[in-house]
């Protein structure tokens, strides 16, 4: 078995007023749920705000615009029953096409099968939310 490495990935926390957007996922091995924004790994070679850029452009063939650091979040967890630890960093972001702002739902990630929305934040801060906002930590970037 491969010894799991650590995952830098980069996210857009891209906003519409209260609204998140992101992916609803949901864990094949334990049926949890999960919203995440959008983004994934950073390849060798890549600053982390070009790996931004280049994941919206593959999962949702979007552009971005006013890209700027909001923090690096840790996250060590488990999913698919395995083990995974992942460094990301969150950028805030605009989309350069406004037409996205005027659905609620754009469709499936490119590159897998995952439900792309923009969800209220407040969702996330209820005693039991039935979707986990992924990664840890992110409801205090976004409140800055």
């Amino acid at each position: 078995m491969k010894k799991p490495r650590i995952r830098p990935i980069a996210l857009a926390a891209v906003r519409r007023g209260d609204d998140l957007l992101g992916y609803t996922g949901r864990d094949p091995a334990t049926g949890r749920r999960i919203f995440r924004p959008l983004g994934g790994g950073i390849e060798f070679g890549e600053t982390s705000a070009e790996a931004v850029h280049r994941e919206l452009r593959e999962e949702l063939g979007a552009e971005l615009t006013n890209v700027e650091l909001l923090g690096v979040l840790e996250s060590v967890f488990e999913w698919e029953r395995r083990p995974h630890h992942e460094i990301a960093f969150v950028f805030a972001a605009d989309l350069a096409d406004r037409s996205f702002y005027e659905r609620d739902e754009l469709g499936k990630v490119l590159d897998a099968d995952d439900e792309v929305s923009w969800q209220p934040i407040s969702r996330f801060t209820e005693p039991s939310p039935p979707v986990a906002l992924i990664p840890p930590g992110l409801l205090g970037l976004l409140g800055r």
